[in-house]
């Protein structure tokens, strides 16, 4: 079971870092000095990690028997700006006590 709280916790590290690569860096790049590529390639390495987020925390919340409630909290919290670290410090830690 450890497994399975432990590829989350990193899948979720990388789509809330990714989310913010893309938010912060890759957007002012785009709109405000015309640069196109890193958009591109954070954008696709954003969406992937979203896929696999998602996977991921139907795994966890099997494994953990997470109900949907909670499960869509998390869903949620990947949409928002450094969710996906509030949701890791909130909800993941207690459950590795």
């Amino acid at each position: 079971m450890n497994n399975s709280l432990t590829r989350f916790r990193w899948v979720a590290f990388l789509e809330g870092t990714s989310f913010l690569l893309l938010l912060f860096v890759c957007m002012p790049l785009k709109y405000g000095l015309n640069i196109l590529w890193p958009n591109k390639i954070i954008g696709m390495a954003h969406g992937v990690s979203t896929v696999i987020y998602v996977f991921t925390l139907v795994d966890f919340s099997i494994n953990y028997q997470i109900g949907a409630i909670r499960m869509v909290q998390f869903l949620i919290a990947s949409l928002l700006p450094f969710g996906t670290f509030y949701a890791e410090k909130m909800w993941i830690r207690p459950l590795e006590a």
